[in-house]
């Protein structure tokens, strides 16, 4: 019996240590935003339609990776198919504003020299990562917004489309029909359940380098030119290959003033502590307490992948280095 028994706990004991062997054999990690049961869009054709984007987005990464390429080809590559995805709220499918256009926001960085691009409040470029990524390579800065975001992208051989582009049918009803309700309008950019829809990548190259990209809508139904957390360094995207690479999801507002991406990396250098404790530390305990809904994706520089998430949902998938492909959506 006691053999039995030794067997057993022996059993178990291997389980647990193949299980932390994968999770540290994570080469990518993307998400597809926080998510609400309580949200209309919710159903069960769009949870389906999720999945498969997820988990196409996360073989088109890999295939990079497979070619030897680096962090942020991964990064890139994963991201630029969510953005043509309209099942995501990040470039085509992208959420209207209160005046009824779709303005983008991305960022990307990388750990090695954390140097980092960003656009916000573009609006005629095909795919803001690729907008974000030549802001990074191509210029001094890290952020252009608006016009000048625009003309830049055009002067350096991005994919230009017309506006219309972004353009599906399902988003332009949620719009008409959030007009045509009676509201407070100085409430009218106060966030509501599917809001902050979001997508974003984190990786680890074959040379142990880090990066991380974030690309979205923003916030359906804004105006004055709101912005949120994804194009900026530190609160919606952040990499540094001495602890990990992070892409947030949320109500950007909380995201920016708690500098969260950036809050979770400062606690694993300075406090020593893991990943995912640091991300649980940031979304379940400070950002949840001051009201701030949302949450992260994080790879760190070990190749352990962590998520941490205070709404229903967080869709996301990761895969190893041998290609197995994890798909979640929920808590599951």
């Amino acid at each position: 019996m006691r053999i039995q028994r030794w067997f057993v706990c022996l059993a178990l004991f291997t389980s647990v240590l193949q299980l932390r062997a994968q999770d540290s054999n994570v080469v990518l990690v993307i998400h597809g935003g926080a998510a609400s049961r309580r949200d209309k869009i919710n159903t069960p054709e769009w949870e389906r339609l999720s999945r498969e984007g997820l988990k196409a987005a996360i073989q088109k990464g890999y295939e990079v990776y497979k070619k030897g390429g680096s962090s942020l080809d991964m990064i890139e590559a994963s991201i630029r198919l969510m953005e043509d995805n309209p099942v995501f709220n990040a470039g085509k499918g992208a959420v209207f504003t209160l005046q009824g256009k779709n303005e983008l926001d991305s960022s990307i960085m990388e750990g090695r020299g954390l140097k980092a691009g960003a656009v916000a409040g573009v609006t005629v470029v095909k795919n803001p990562i690729s907008a974000a990524r030549a802001v990074m390579e191509k210029s001094k800065h890290v952020l252009l917004v608006s016009e000048g975001a625009n003309t830049f992208a055009r002067e350096n051989g991005l994919e230009i489309v017309d506006p219309s582009y972004f353009r599906t049918e399902p988003r332009w009803q949620e719009l008409q029909e959030y007009l045509a309700k009676p509201k407070d309008r100085a409430k009218i950019t106060q966030p509501h359940d599917g809001m902050w829809s979001t997508v974003g990548a984190v990786a680890r190259d074959a040379n142990g380098d880090l990066a991380a990209g974030t690309s979205t809508g923003g916030m359906a139904y804004k105006r004055w030119g709101r912005v949120g957390d994804s194009p900026i360094i530190g609160a919606g995207t952040y990499a540094d290959n001495e602890a990990a690479g992070i892409s947030a999801t949320g109500h950007g507002e909380f995201f920016i003033r708690y500098a969260v991406t950036h809050d979770i990396v400062a606690l694993m250098k300075y406090k020593g502590l893991s990943v995912q404790d640091a991300a649980k530390e940031v979304i379940n305990k400070k950002l949840k307490v001051a009201g701030g809904e949302g949450g992260v994706i994080c790879l760190d520089k070990n190749g352990t992948v962590a998520n941490a998430f205070n709404t229903d949902g967080l869709f996301r998938a990761h895969v190893t280095r041998d290609g197995t492909i994890t798909v979640k959506l929920f808590k599951e």
